[in-house]
């Protein structure tokens, strides 16, 4: 088998600023994956980048050819991004693996070795994370316990997208066609055996984190929207117990304006109006968080657009729209000639 034919392995990484490290990447990758003697590819994913990630990409992809990269037309986010490089991948396993290496590329034999044995999906389970400070590692802990209690779907706590699967749950991932993608939820919720494989995470090789506090919530609310009904059931048993705590007041208003002839004041008025309105805007906003997510999925839109794809022995770039089927995640459209059909 020669690295243009179905590769026995393929490494996702999407990629947004890291120029800096993305060589570094590149030899600790090549020098973990030499010694098994696989055919295997690099897919570098650029997800408008504004520095010279790119630049480095198309250098990479000139020395090496095992190396292919995607450039989406703007920054598309990094579970979107990811999703590109898994529909372009070709391998029997797929290694998904941050750029910023701080998921040890050195652990793929281990990981190896456990699907060698059965696993479907081996994904990284940290025990310790290097170089992070204590509120991250607070909201991080306090993440995967939130979307634990409101989900329906079981996300093993303090794991990433750090992970290796087969080409059977990658191809029924891609089959998921959802925008709001919450992807290790999303292969989680597939079953089959997946094991975890405990490590220590290392801090960046360089540069600075992108998961600012903004986008865990997003990607909580994500989760949980895509995995749950549970807060609309919420919503629901806040408007029933508050309708009837309203009855309640009005019982005890009319009893105290026939028998008692007190005269309900100002503050009790505003304060009762005040945590009456919040409950209804909390319920409002809960179904209208369903509700846009109704209204992207019925758009149709393709989940992502490639301006480029560079490297791999499979160029060129793309001319026209490649539409998908039904059941098919909405995939790459690009500008110039038609990648062959490994994409």
């Amino acid at each position: 088998m020669n690295s243009f034919d179905t590769p026995d392995l393929s490494i996702v990484s999407p990629c947004f600023n890291e120029e800096d490290g993305l060589r570094e990447y590149h030899r600790r990758v090549s020098a973990t994956v030499a010694p098994l003697c696989i055919a295997y590819e690099i897919v570098l994913v650029d997800d408008g980048s504004r520095d010279r990630t790119w630049d480095i990409m198309q250098e990479l992809a000139a020395e090496d050819p095992q190396v292919v990269c995607i450039k989406l037309s703007r920054n598309h986010g990094q579970q979107l991004a990811l999703t590109a490089g898994l529909s372009a991948c070709r391998g029997y396993r797929v290694l998904i693996l941050d750029a910023d290496l701080q998921d040890p590329p050195e652990l793929l034999p281990q990981m190896m070795e456990l699907m060698d044995q059965g696993a479907e999906v081996v994904y990284g389970q940290r025990r310790h994370r290097a170089g992070e400070s204590r509120r991250k590692l607070f909201t991080s802990a306090l993440f995967y316990r939130f979307i634990n209690r409101l989900t329906d779907v079981r996300i093993p706590q303090d794991t990433g997208d750090f992970r290796i699967m087969s080409r059977r749950v990658l191809d029924l991932f891609l089959s998921m066609p959802e925008r709001q993608r919450f992807v290790r939820g999303m292969i989680s919720w597939l079953g089959f055996r997946q094991v975890p494989l405990l490590y220590d995470r290392d801090a960046r090789f360089a540069g600075e984190t992108k998961w600012g506090l903004k986008m865990l919530v997003k990607l909580a609310i994500d989760a949980v929207t895509s995995f749950s009904t549970r807060p609309l059931k919420i919503a629901s048993l806040l408007g029933v117990a508050f309708g009837l705590a309203s009855f309640a007041l009005l019982g005890y208003a009319l009893i105290s304006w026939l028998f008692l002839g007190a005269v309900e004041g100002w503050t009790s008025l505003m304060m009762v109006t005040t945590m009456l309105g919040g409950i209804q805007l909390l319920v409002i906003g809960i179904q209208g968080e369903y509700l846009g997510r109704l209204f992207d999925q019925a758009k149709g839109r393709p989940l992502f657009m490639v301006d480029q794809v560079v490297g791999g022995g499979r160029l060129k770039a793309v001319e026209a729209p490649v539409l998908p089927a039904r059941s098919a995640v909405p995939t790459l459209m690009t500008r110039q000639k038609a990648v062959p059909s490994a994409l």
